[in-house]
């Protein structure tokens, strides 16, 4: 959506000398986006050791960065920037709320002094694409005057009724829009939802199975029945994922808080994998490890999808493998599997060591 916008005009530059927006958002691997406080001297020593290990590292200045601490995190951040070479790994920062006092200070000290580093900005608490129009704005500003030669992406979170209730117009809003979050601790306060969980299901949000019947037909609903723990979190990830696909842009899962319960931390990755996510946030360096793995296709799904890209030729038809029909829907769903494992390679030569056994006669 462009709003009152031309079509014509969308992909102007909003400030006389800013760089030309992008037309399309480059598939870069983003598994895990790794927050560290910028103004905690033992996590910034950490940073440059973390690069090449993480797809996208975030210095956080929002949440979890007291306001006494707000200035000490944005400097800390610029100190980073400039001193790290960081290679393939990309460089995001989570800046204030736009209702907040620091967020002003957040751009135009950033900007100016790291936009050359900086990949993607990522903004809280978004609730239309109102928000989104003004960082967008500011942003070309910033970058006419410091010259940078290619825009900052822009990176929202869902955090709100409102902002998913508006999910399509945010994702239209600008196309320096890289992609969305979810974010389930604040959206569920903000929904009144009945869970203190950071993300993950509730044992209290099931499906009970039907009651056996008697000999004469009468449920017993007294028997003891299996129950199934349900996802909160199904819905307002697949109206994301559709929203980002729908303008080109990329879904990703938010904060798993249970930073002990490794088992369900990956449970819940892989939910969101499989729905159309393209990665997660990691609060600690083991979710790392977990989101690499959850969201790089196995080495047998890749195996798969290249037989059928291989037995599919030029996309017609129909083809028997394996006692199994793959046809034209078939192969689209398989080229999802094979370019993003074709990405993925280029950056993580572990994986490309495991892609490249398998070739496509496995």
């Amino acid at each position: 959506m462009t709003g009152s916008r031309s079509a014509k005009d969308f992909f102007r530059p909003l400030a006389v000398g800013a760089p030309t927006p992008l037309t399309e958002i480059p598939a870069r691997p983003s598994r895990a986006i790794h927050f560290f406080d910028p103004s905690n001297p033992k996590m910034a020593a950490k940073v440059p050791d973390l690069v090449g290990t993480v797809d996208v590292l975030l210095g956080n200045l929002e949440d979890a960065i007291k306001a006494d601490n707000k200035e000490a995190a944005r400097q800390g951040l610029v100190d980073i920037a400039t001193e790290t070479d960081f290679g393939p790994t990309q460089l995001w920062t989570r800046i204030n709320a736009l209702d907040s006092p620091w967020v002003l200070d957040d751009l135009t000290t950033l900007v100016p002094a790291i936009g050359h580093k900086l990949d993607v900005i990522m903004v809280p608490k978004v609730q239309g694409a109102e928000d989104i129009h003004y960082v967008d704005r500011i942003l070309a500003q910033l970058e006419a005057k410091a010259g940078l030669d290619r825009p900052i992406l822009v990176h929202a979170i869902l955090e709100t009724a409102r902002g998913v209730a508006n999910v399509e117009e945010i994702c239209g809003a600008s196309p320096r829009m890289q992609g969305l979050s979810l974010g389930p601790a604040d959206l569920a306060a903000d929904r009144r939802m009945k869970t203190t969980r950071v993300g993950g299901g509730h044992p209290g949000y099931l499906v009970r199975q039907d009651p056996p019947k008697n000999d004469v037909g009468v449920a017993d609903v007294d028997a003891k029945r299996a129950t199934y723990q349900q996802d909160l979190w199904h819905y307002t990830i697949s109206r994301m994922v559709d929203a980002c696909a729908m303008h080109g842009i990329y879904p990703y899962y938010g904060p798993f808080g249970d930073i002990a319960d490794v088992v369900a931390c990956e449970d819940q990755f892989r939910n969101a994998f499989l729905l159309g996510c393209v990665g997660t946030w990691s609060l600690h360096p083991k979710q790392i490890a977990i989101a690499n793995r959850v969201f790089s296709p196995s080495v047998e799904d890749v195996a798969h999808a290249r037989r059928v890209v291989a037995a599919m030729g030029d996309g017609t038809g129909a083809v028997m493998l394996d006692g199994k029909m793959e046809d034209d829907a078939s192969l689209k769903q398989c080229l999802v599997m094979v370019e993003l494992a074709e990405q993925l390679a280029a950056i993580d030569p572990e994986l490309k060591k495991q892609y490249d056994e398998i070739g496509t006669d496995a």
